[in-house]
């Protein structure tokens, strides 16, 4: 009954901020609708700099700035050049570090910071594996404490674990059931408005993919 109560009124207070701030939510809803269009670094630079313009206005919500650094973190895995890879993380960065600031207690902001040292680490991973490994690992694992249930949290630490089970022995496989639990549970999971993050699903699927 509590849990019915609670998930009540998480949809009544979706609905009364949406109404008192429509133009808000109609101009985010339509720049997420966007992302299904974009192809490219350029395509989600337009994108990732239109939230920004958003972030400019709404000053106290956090969303914006996250999918302003979300986009351009994904700039950094479609992108080739290592400089320019940090250059578009540079970017990010600070809006990782706004969005730590202003939403603490949020998993997705902690899932997002762990993305972006991820693209870090990847840059140059000889060089930079010992250290930023710990810190995406840091990072997610605030993101769990926040929120166990997070699916995105528990998708990157599939992944960091998939990652590390050479060096410690493993067979990478050996966490394939996680994944596919993961995928079949994955739309269990209720974000707290459909401003929420969702991404994450085509990932893990890939993953199962790759095990069987």
């Amino acid at each position: 009954m509590k849990k019915i109560i609670l998930s009540i009124a998480v949809v009544l207070i979706s609905l009364v901020s949406m109404a008192q701030k429509p133009e808000y939510y109609q101009t985010m809803g339509e720049s997420l609708g966007e992302y299904a269009n974009c192809k490219g670094v350029a395509d989600f630079q337009a994108l990732g700099n239109k939230f920004e313009m958003i972030a400019n206005v709404e000053k106290t919500e956090w969303l914006p700035l996250y999918y302003h650094a979300h986009c351009y973190i994904l700039m950094s895995f479609m992108e080739q050049d290592a400089a320019k890879k940090d250059s578009y993380l540079d970017v990010a960065e600070k809006s990782v570090n706004k969005l730590i600031e202003m939403a603490p207690t949020e998993a997705e902001v902690f899932v997002l910071q762990a993305f972006y040292l991820t693209g870090r680490l990847v840059v140059n991973p000889v060089e930079r594996g010992q250290e930023y490994s710990g810190l995406v690992g840091q990072a997610n694992g605030k993101a769990l404490a926040i929120d166990p249930s997070n699916p995105r949290a528990k998708m990157m630490k599939i992944q960091m674990d998939m990652g590390a089970a050479p060096y410690m022995g493993l067979d990478p496989k050996s966490f394939c059931p996680q994944a596919k639990e993961l995928l079949a549970s994955w739309d269990n999971f209720k974000p707290k408005s459909p401003l929420y993050p969702n991404w994450g699903k085509d990932q893990v699927a890939g993953i199962v993919k790759r095990c069987e």
